[in-house]
């Protein structure tokens, strides 16, 4: 299985964001509030954080990280920076 770059990876995560939100509604904002918009609450976002684990294979949340975490595009931010710490390289950023 192919690699995927840094835009395929942003685009499944926000994916896995909107189909978990309880309110998908208001996904297609850049920047998402995670709990005020998409209405996620505690069991919801652990949900989340184990379907992106499984999906990208990451370790478990930290606690530190996630007091850093209040929108999708932060969750975004979070799995790329996992993936390159995980395979010691930027994810490649074409645009495919």
């Amino acid at each position: 299985m192919p690699i995927p770059n840094e835009q395929q990876t942003r685009k499944r995560v926000r994916e896995l964001v909107l189909e978990l939100a309880p309110n998908p509604e208001k996904g297609d904002q850049d920047e998402v509030l995670l709990v005020e918009d998409l209405e996620y609450h505690s069991l919801a976002l652990l949900e989340l954080a184990f379907a992106l684990e499984d999906e990208f294979d990451l370790p478990p949340i930290d606690e530190q990280s996630v007091q850093n975490i209040r929108t999708a595009a932060d969750i975004e931010n979070h799995v790329v920076r996992q993936l390159e710490s995980k395979d010691a390289e930027p994810l490649a950023a074409t645009t495919d």
